[in-house]
């Protein structure tokens, strides 16, 4: 009975046979080929995660300080201005080019909002566009991702209304 060769020296006996002679030095080009094609998603995705966490973190700031900003304004209509202007600059802060107007949406439970305890709710919502889609795309993945951040202050109650 002839003993049975090592597993390893068997399967290596038998690509061998298949594959045919070594191919000695391809396997740098493999591994480069390989490391290549794997990180270039991983970066990708590096870059897409920080456009989303860059919307996120200037939405956030945006709504919290847009609700301190009316709770401690005195005039509703100079209010909204300053709103506009510090969401403005906190998108920009973070890279994020929208129309501060058009993002800030404020809301109040009470008829006039700076009512002592009123509720005044800040939302601020922007689309994030993904970095080096082809717009021909569109159909199949969404280009924008929608990052929205809601901040709720409620008005002093020693406050007085304008």
């Amino acid at each position: 009975m002839t003993p049975l060769p090592a597993p390893a020296t068997w399967l290596r006996s038998r690509l061998a046979a298949v594959l045919g002679p070594r191919d000695g030095g391809s396997a740098v080009v493999e591994f480069v080929t390989i490391g290549v094609l794997m990180l270039v998603p991983v970066v990708y995705l590096v870059l897409a995660m920080a456009s989303v966490q860059a919307a996120a973190f200037a939405t956030e700031s945006a709504a919290r300080e847009a609700a301190r900003i009316v709770v401690t304004g005195g005039d509703e209509q100079q209010s909204q201005q300053r709103v506009v202007a510090a969401v403005g600059w906190a998108l920009r802060d973070q890279g994020i080019e929208a129309d501060p107007a058009g993002a800030v949406e404020v809301a109040c439970r009470a008829q006039r909002c700076l009512t002592p305890g009123a509720d005044v709710t800040v939302t601020v919502s922007v689309d994030v566009t993904l970095p080096a889609v082809p717009a021909g795309l569109s159909r199949v993945v969404p280009l924008v991702v929608p990052v929205s951040a809601t901040h709720t202050q409620v008005v002093g109650e020693f406050g007085a209304v304008p």
